[in-house]
C-alpha cells in the first residue's frame, strides 16, 4: 500500500490534493461557524477554523502522516471543503478519513455522499485497505447518522479521547468498514449517486 496525492474525481465530486490555490474558496465556504462546532480546529472566526484546519493539513501532508484533499464541486469549479486520509497505518493496510467539512450548502448533497464514495473507492480499490475507519464527537448527532448511512458500523466509544480547543475532554464515536463488507457499501452508494 502506497499513499501518493492523487486526483479523484466524481461527477459531483471532485477530491484535488489541497494547496494554496483552494484557500481563498475554502475560506468563503467555511465561514459558518456551524461547520467547526465539533472540529479540533475550531476558533472563535469561523475563517480562523479554517485556515487552522487549512494550515494542520498541509503540516501534516507535508511530513506524510496525512493525505489532504480539497473537495471541489464540479459544476462551480470551487473548493467547497476539505478531508484526509489520517491514522495510516501501512502494514496494516488502514486508513482513517476524517477532518472532513464542506460548506453549509452542501451538507446532505450529492457531493457529501460522491466525496465518500470516492475515498472509499481509492482506499479498497487501489490501496487494498482492510479497514477504512471514521470517527466523530459523540456530541454530534449528524455526523453519527451521515457515517452510518455510508454503511459504516459503529464499533464503540473511545471514551475521554481529544481534548478539544474548548477545554471539553471528548468521547469519540468509531465506526469501520472493512474490506469484505466494501462490495455492499459500493453498491449501495452507487445506487444513491445514481439516483440524483
Amino acid at each position: 500500500m502506497k499513499l501518493s496525492p492523487v486526483t479523484l474525481t466524481g461527477r459531483y465530486a471532485r477530491l484535488e490534493p489541497l494547496g494554496e490555490s483552494h484557500l481563498a474558496s475554502l475560506l468563503r465556504h467555511g465561514a459558518d461557524v456551524e461547520i467547526w462546532r465539533w472540529m479540533p480546529t475550531l476558533r472563535d472566526d469561523p475563517r480562523e477554523s479554517v485556515r487552522a484546519w487549512f494550515d494542520r493539513a498541509m503540516v501534516a501532508t507535508a511530513r506524510g502522516d496525512v493525505v489532504a484533499w480539497a473537495i471541489v464541486e464540479v459544476a462551480s469549479g470551487e473548493a467547497v471543503g476539505g478531508t484526509t486520509y489520517l491514522d495510516i497505518a501501512l502494514a496494516d493496510k488502514r486508513v482513517e478519513i476524517g477532518s472532513t467539512w464542506h460548506g453549509r450548502a452542501f451538507w446532505r448533497t450529492a457531493i457529501n455522499t460522491e466525496c465518500k464514495y470516492l475515498l472509499l473507492r481509492h482506499a479498497f480499490e487501489t490501496l487494498g485497505c482492510n479497514r477504512v475507519q471514521l470517527k466523530t464527537d459523540a456530541r454530534n448527532g449528524r455526523s453519527q447518522t451521515a457515517i452510518a448511512r455510508l454503511g459504516a458500523v459503529r464499533e464503540g466509544v473511545l471514551r475521554a479521547q481529544m481534548v478539544m480547543p474548548d477545554g471539553w475532554v471528548r468521547d469519540t464515536v468509531m465506526f469501520s468498514i472493512i474490506a469484505r463488507e466494501w462490495p455492499a457499501v459500493k453498491v449501495r452508494l452507487e445506487e444513491k449517486l445514481a439516483s440524483r
